[in-house]
């Protein structure tokens, strides 16, 4: 299959427990729960959505084959070495929209010959193929989990008919709350470091390359 890309591009991962990490972030375009254009909205079962995956941005487009797209990636990690002279080991986020939309077995393959490590970051609505190694999930409102099991869970906070205890039975080994950002983004990170005094399973999750101004 061909691939959609919005975007792939080199930064240190803003949130989640691998935050301050070296990483290339490979957006896909396209999402189940919203199309990405305003007009659509009111409609979507993810409204507070505010990433743009829709199109191609200069280091993104149509990738016809998975080799093409892994070769892609690679190039965008540029060879970094470790503090010993090492050549580290690439790490790469799969994200979108929803990537799980398009990756397949067939990308992971070529990600894991080139010695990819592959984080996915989902909404959770679409089984994790094998092969991946780092699972972010972060639950929408209205929308059924296929993905109960992971690395993090992490939810957007607060999101009206998805309290946080609701998921406190899956089967995650980080639980992270994120405050919803827009004009109320004050009261909610004031009302997600409440839930995170009251319930210490979860953990603060702080969207640190908007505050520092890296993608």
């Amino acid at each position: 299959m061909s691939y959609a890309v919005k975007e792939i591009f080199y930064t240190l991962q803003g949130e989640g427990r691998n935050t301050g990490r070296a990483a290339v972030f490979c957006r896909f375009a396209g999402c189940n729960l919203w199309s990405g254009r305003e007009d659509d909205r009111i409609g979507a079962v993810c409204r507070f959505c505010d990433t743009d995956f829709v199109g191609f941005d200069p280091t993104g487009g149509r990738f016809a084959t998975s080799h093409d797209l892994a070769d892609a990636i690679l190039r965008a990690w540029g060879g970094q070495s470790r503090d010993d002279g090492a050549e580290a080991r690439p790490f790469v986020v799969l994200t979108g929209g929803e990537p799980l939309l398009q990756v397949d077995a067939d990308l992971l393959a070529a990600l894991r010959e080139r010695d990819v490590e592959i984080a996915v970051e989902t909404n959770g609505t679409i089984a994790v193929p094998s092969g991946v190694d780092w699972v972010c999930v972060s639950p929408k409102a209205g929308a059924p989990l296929a993905v109960t099991h992971g690395d993090e869970l992490k939810l957007v906070y607060p999101q009206p008919g998805l309290a946080p205890e609701s998921l406190e039975g899956l089967a995650f080994d980080h639980f992270l709350l994120s405050p919803m950002d827009g004009p109320d983004a004050r009261a909610n990170t004031a009302e997600a470091v409440a839930y995170c005094l009251a319930h210490p399973r979860w953990r603060l999750n702080v969207q640190t390359h908007k505050l520092v101004g890296i993608r």
